[in-house]
Parts: C-alpha cells; structure tokens; sequence
C-alpha cells in the first residue's frame, strides 16, 4: 500500500511540475518582456524536472526545444505581431 501512495505522490509532483512548465511558456507577457530570461527559466524548470526523475530524457528534450522555438519566435516579433 505504501508504494502506491508513494507513486501516486510521485504522479501528482510530476504534473504539477509540467502544469507550472506550460503555464510559464504560456505567459506571453513575461516572454515579451524579457525574452532571454524566460527562454532561461524554461530551460532551468525543465533540467530541474529531469534531475527529479520528473520527466523522462525525450519530454525533457521535447521541454528544451518547445523552449527554444518559443523564444525564436519572441525574438522574431510574433508576440506582437501575430506571425
């Protein structure tokens, strides 16, 4: 009974973490005011997921590069520009 709880606590971490992931990659307003901080921290939250078992190594590289491309696009302009 105890490992079930122990996994079921283990799930709940894991979504909770990818849940906190998206909810900074979706916030426009931080990403169009500071870019590169943002790319960082999405970047940091998902290498933290990884070390925690949280996310196995293809979501932490899926993570890293959904990261990546938002921050392209940033930089491109497409927050207010709609491209």
């Amino acid at each position: 009974m105890n490992a079930f709880s122990e996994e079921i606590a283990l799930g709940q971490r894991r979504l909770e973490a990818i849940n906190r992931w998206f909810l900074l990659y979706d916030d426009v307003e931080q990403r169009r005011n500071c870019p590169s901080t943002h790319h960082e921290e999405l970047l940091r939250l998902a290498d933290e997921m990884d070390r925690l078992g949280l996310v196995d190594w293809r979501e932490w590289r899926d993570l890293r590069r959904l990261a990546d491309r938002g921050f392209l696009r940033a930089i491109a302009g497409s927050d207010y520009h709609g491209v």
